[in-house]
């Protein structure tokens, strides 16, 4: 279960980018959200160049199952 349930449509690094930075404003204070909202942006100049479809779908689906995994902690 995605924390925010439209996670199934995510298919694009923007998207992906979109639908983390809307999950970390359910966190439940600032200083984790803020926490996320960094290590989220960092992830995504880290990633910026990848050209490997296959390999964008991976990044996608990890991080996907991230966000679930914190939003339960």
């Amino acid at each position: 279960m995605a924390p925010l349930g439209k996670a199934e449509l995510v298919q694009t690094s923007l998207q992906l980018y979109r639908y983390l930075l809307r999950c970390c404003k359910q966190l439940p204070e600032e200083s984790i959200r803020q926490h996320y909202r960094h290590a989220i942006r960092q992830s995504f100049r880290v990633h910026a160049d990848e050209d490997d479809p296959e390999r964008i779908q991976q990044i996608i689906r990890r991080a996907i199952e991230d966000a679930d995994w914190v939003m339960k902690k």
